[in-house]
């Protein structure tokens, strides 16, 4: 059981670690401040990022930069029309030994990784889309009966392009609720764009170094559990869900209007999780009303689906979520 002391020690630690690590991929990335810290939150979760924006943002730079900082291995799986399961979980193929004999011998396929960069994931249709799901959930694979772990930390982060509707497939619910966050890439403004000129135009173009250790991050991850939760804290967390639920007593107006389905319970597991790192990233050992309110946008926006009447009105989860958060009370 550690002591007082010893998570003050590595609650430092942890932010000095961080520190780095953030610094480390501002190197290379520019003007994705929230980004950054989105994606990092759900490394040291133990979840997984959908990143949702047009082409051209960084998108794909900022998860082969996050690979570099960090000791661990990574692939990267580019969805496309014609993408088979086995193309990312790996096959059975035949062999034959020098006795020549033949036998089956299971060659891994990209998902055995630690961090996996799904690029333009609603390209590829539902079935080779579903092939994540034990992945994602179970950090396992199943091949003809035999099930295979994966190495820890498994870290999934998935593009999109919201523009672009021809050839693809949106995401399934059940896919979409494995997601820890669903994180949205904005446009640069004038000052970012005209650094990222001055990064990429040039003959020495930045590149991310490692900062951390793969035995790291896994002490991180776990030290992230540790933060313990007060009662009531916890309770407006699970409230906050509820009020997504439109046949709830706490649901809002707007709720009961407009959303068809409300968050699953993996949403309240999102907001609990990311509220307690960030307590600790702003030296913090207790979750405050605010660091649960913080995770409400990238964790619940994706496990919301609006009726009829919310779409033809032209409302998003965000406004739905935003005034969920102006009127869910933070203590009853």
């Amino acid at each position: 059981m550690a002591t007082t002391t010893d998570v003050t020690r590595q609650t430092e630690e942890f932010r000095k670690d961080y520190e780095k690590l953030r610094a480390e991929i501002g190197k290379v990335i520019v003007g994705m401040d929230e980004i950054v810290r989105g994606v990092l939150v759900c490394l040291f979760a133990g979840g997984h990022a959908l990143l949702e924006g047009v082409p051209g943002l960084g998108k794909t730079l900022l998860v082969r930069t996050l690979a570099q900082t960090l000791d661990l291995q990574f692939s990267r799986i580019q969805f496309t029309p014609d993408l088979m399961p086995a193309d990312i979980i790996g096959t059975n193929m035949v062999n034959e030994s020098a006795e020549g004999r033949r036998y089956f011998q299971f060659e891994k396929g990209p998902v055995f990784g630690n961090v996996i960069l799904a690029d333009e994931i609603n390209r590829a249709t539902p079935k080779t889309q579903s092939a994540l799901l034990e992945a994602m959930q179970e950090h396992t694979v199943t091949v003809s009966g035999t099930r295979y772990v994966l190495d820890e930390p498994f870290f999934v982060l998935a593009t999109q392009n919201p523009l672009e509707m021809e050839g693809t497939y949106p995401l399934p619910e059940a896919q979409l609720d494995r997601f820890f966050f669903k994180l949205l890439v904005r446009y640069p403004n004038r000052e970012q764009l005209s650094t990222i000129l001055a990064r990429t135009t040039q003959v020495d173009v930045p590149v991310g170094t490692q900062v951390m250790e793969k035995e790291v991050v896994r002490d991180w991850m776990r030290l992230a559990r540790e933060i313990v939760v007060a009662p009531h804290v916890e309770d407006y967390a699970v409230r906050l869900v509820l009020a997504t639920q439109p046949e709830t007593e706490f649901a809002t107006d707007m709720a009961r209007k407009c959303v068809r389905y409300g968050s699953s319970p993996r949403g309240a597991q999102a907001l609990m999780l990311s509220g307690k790192i960030h307590a600790v990233l702003d030296g913090r050992y207790n979750v405050s009303f605010k660091d649960i309110a913080d995770g409400v946008l990238p964790g619940l926006r994706h496990r919301m689906i609006l009726n009829f009447e919310g779409e033809a009105e032209g409302l998003t989860s965000d406004k739905v979520l935003e005034d969920l958060i102006e009127r869910v009370p933070q203590q009853v």
